[in-house]
Parts: structure tokens; C-alpha cells; sequence
């Protein structure tokens, strides 16, 4: 009401959107947050305030959504994918330390279905390899390490995102937080049209009216992109931070039902959290192994007399069948999604289109060599976790554990 009384005037002095930055700032325990239009566009900001470049690469998981490889392209960059560890499906640092060349920018650690990666080696990696560490913390807001360091305050940016299925959300948007100022207010005027009274704190454009109005008055001193949040957006935001350990236990509280009805199952397993961490379950993930031959596709054979030799679709349709929300599969890997791959092979954004507007990326993926997500990847199965009563998490709950049965 307050947005809708100002005539959507507010946005020039950043009164919802100062509030939002604010109350997560404080959620987080960081100096710094800046809103944005997307969980998308605030990796971009995130990179191009590192400074990342042509010539540079970022090393990111092949299992993630194909935005993660966009945002490299977009900061004109080059994505260097790294393989997955088996059991946490999260980027492995092992392959991370393989995939580094002098090249290398940063490192993109993205915290999938809501488990922190092993922030603590990747730190480690980065010291030593002075790199810089982006956490993307779409799916996983509150989970922590065996720290109990919240994902997004371990590297030297969190990126959030606030799209419809996220745990809070505005329909669309996004938001950053740092502890440096320099990358702060890079990020700042870089999703702020490059205003050159934005800083890392501050999201006025116009604190002065009648200096800015003034025709000697120059007022970009940096590129940028026109991200900004919209008022109405940030009210929207601001309320639901003030939900956000709500969401968090409801989605807690889902997943330990869901945990319950498989316990015993040996042909699913739950995306594994090490002692001490604790998974913000944006989805309830594991792997499908009930067939013997492939999870894609009607079974050859049944090798395996401990697996019932199902299609991972047969079990998808017995769970819907029994009431069950609906299932996600995974994200295709980036490197194998379509666009990127005329990306690569052609250079080209638009597959009709004869003019290569991406001729600088022909040819950037040579051998991705990630095994362990090509092997993984056909065996996911996510299940919904945003259901609000207990009576709807029983019936998850209950339809996962007759779907077993």
C-alpha cells in the first residue's frame, strides 16, 4: 500500500528497496545487499565485478542450470565445467583443482537442491590459486556448512535467486551480498546503469535533484546494465524475509517425512549432507537406481535382486498415481543443453540466424570430461517440498512410501 500510495515515486530515493537490502543484510550477518531483477542478472553483476573478461575462464558444475553457463558468456568469458561428487551432486573440488588453468578468473560454486559445497576446500583452492569465489545460492537459502557458516557469506559474493519456485520469492528477482565495498558498489553500478551516485550501500540515484538535474551534470562514470528491483517487487521481498525461518522449517519438516517413508529403500538415495552440515532442501533430491540397466527407459535385465527393476518414469507415474506432487528431473547438463551447444559449434544466439553474434564463443568447449554428472544426471528425481500443512506433507509423504512399497 505504502508503494501504491507513493505513485511509484519511491524508486528514486530506494525507500522498499533500501528496507529489503536491509533486513537480508542483517538476516546474513553481511555489510552489504544489493537487489536485482533476477537470480540470473546478479551473476552477471557478481562477475563482472570481479572483473572477469575475454580470455578469462570460470570453472562451474556441469550439473546447474544452463543461466550459471549464460552468465559466463555474458561477461564475455569463457565456462569451464568441473564434474560432480557422486553423492552431494554438488561441484567436486578435486576436479576443480584439474580444471584450472592461468586463465582461470573464478570459481562459480553453486549450492544445488539446497546443500552447501564444501566451501572449505574451495576457499582453500581459491587462496591459492587467487581466484574468486562466487557462491550461487538460488536454491539454498540457510543452509550451512559444518561451520554453520550460511551459504553465501563464505566466498567473496552470494548470489540470490527470488524466482517464483524459490523459498522466498517475488515472482521474479534477485539479490547479492558481500563484505566488500569495492564489489559492492561494482555491482551496484554495474545492475544500476553505471549512476555514478550509486555505491555499495546506497541505491539512490538522485540524492541531490537539483545537482542531478543540472545540464553540466555527467551522471554514469561505468557500463552497466539496467537491473534494478522495482518497488512493488521489494515490498513484496521485504515481507517475505520477514518469513524466511518459516519457510525454512516447513521445508525442513517436509524432507524429514519424506526421509522417513524411504527409510529402508536401498535403490534411493538422498542427496548425502556431510556431518555437520545442514540441507535448506529447496527440493527433496535422490538418486533412482531401480533398474539394473539404465533409469531411463524399460530395464534389459534385472541383475540386481535388491532393485525392482523399474523405469525411472514407472516410478514417477506410480507416485503421481498415489497422490504425489509433481516430480523434477534434472536440469539437462550445460554443456549439453541446445543452446549452448550452437553456442559453440556455430557461434551463433539464434539457430536461424546467419549472423554469428556469438562468434567469440565458437569453439570454447573442447572435452568437458564430467563422468560422474553424465552417469548421475538420467538418475535424479527431485520432490516438491513447499507444501504447508501437515496434512499435505502427509500425503507426500505417504505416496512416496506406498510408491516404494
Amino acid at each position: 500500500r505504502e508503494v501504491l500510495n507513493s505513485d511509484l515515486k519511491n524508486r528514486t530515493l530506494g525507500s522498499m528497496v533500501t528496507r529489503f537490502e536491509a533486513a537480508f543484510a542483517k538476516r546474513f550477518g553481511v555489510k552489504y545487499a544489493i537487489a536485482s531483477n533476477s537470480g540470473t542478472s546478479t551473476l552477471h553483476q557478481a562477475l563482472s565485478a570481479f572483473g572477469v573478461g575475454p580470455g578469462d575462464e570460470v570453472i562451474l558444475p556441469a550439473l546447474t542450470v544452463v543461466m550459471c553457463g549464460y552468465a559466463v558468456v555474458q561477461a564475455h568469458a569463457k565456462p569451464v565445467y568441473a564434474d560432480v561428487d557422486p553423492q552431494t551432486f554438488l561441484i567436486d573440488p578435486d576436479d576443480i583443482e584439474r580444471k584450472i588453468t592461468p586463465r582461470t578468473k573464478a570459481i562459480m560454486a553453486i549450492h544445488f537442491y539446497g546443500q552447501v559445497c564444501d566451501m572449505k576446500r574451495i576457499m582453500a583452492i581459491a587462496k591459492k590459486h587467487n581466484l574468486w569465489v562466487l557462491e550461487d545460492c538460488a536454491q539454498c537459502y540457510l543452509g550451512t556448512d559444518d561451520r554453520g557458516r550460511l551459504g553465501g557469506i563464505i566466498g567473496h559474493i552470494g548470489s540470490f535467486s527470488l524466482e517464483n519456485s524459490k523459498m522466498i520469492t517475488t515472482g521474479q528477482g534477485g539479490i547479492l551480498v558481500t563484505n566488500n565495498e569495492k564489489l559492492g558498489a561494482r555491482m551496484r553500478k554495474f545492475g544500476g546503469t553505471g549512476f555514478k551516485t550509486l555505491n555499495a550501500g546506497d541505491v539512490q540515484i538522485m540524492p541531490n535533484p537539483l545537482a542531478f538535474q543540472d545540464p553540466k551534470f555527467l551522471r554514469h562514470d561505468a557500463f552497466g546494465y539496467n537491473y534494478s528491483m522495482a518497488e512493488p517487487l521489494a515490498a513484496i521481498a521485504l515481507a517475505q524475509v520477514e518469513r524466511i525461518d518459516w519457510f525454512f522449517k516447513k521445508r525442513r519438516q517436509m524432507a524429514k517425512k519424506y526421509l522417513q517413508a524411504m527409510r529402508g529403500c536401498s535403490w534411493l538415495k538422498p542427496q548425502y549432507a556431510p556431518k555437520g552440515f545442514i540441507n535448506s532442501y529447496w527440493t527433496f533430491t535422490f538418486l533412482f537406481e531401480g533398474s539394473s540397466s539404465t533409469a531411463l527407459g524399460k530395464p534389459k535385465a534385472v541383475l540386481d535382486k535388491k532393485k525392482p527393476g523399474i523405469s525411472w518414469y514407472d516410478f514417477r507415474d506410480k507416485f503421481l498415481e498415489f497422490g504425489g506432487d509433481k516430480v523434477r528431473s534434472a536440469f539437462a547438463l550445460v554443456y549439453n543443453e541446445p543452446s549452448m551447444i550452437n553456442l559453440n559449434r556455430h557461434g551463433k544466439y539464434f539457430a536461424d540466424e546467419n549472423k554469428k553474434q556469438g562468434l567469440y564463443h565458437r569453439g570454447y568447449l573442447k572435452d568437458p570430461n564430467c563422468p560422474v554428472a553424465e552417469k548421475i544426471h538420467p538418475k535424479l528425481m527431485q520432490l516438491t517440498t513447499n507444501q504447508l500443512t501437515d496434512a499435505e506433507m502427509d500425503r507426500q509423504a505417504n505416496a512416496l512410501k506406498r510408491t516404494i512399497k
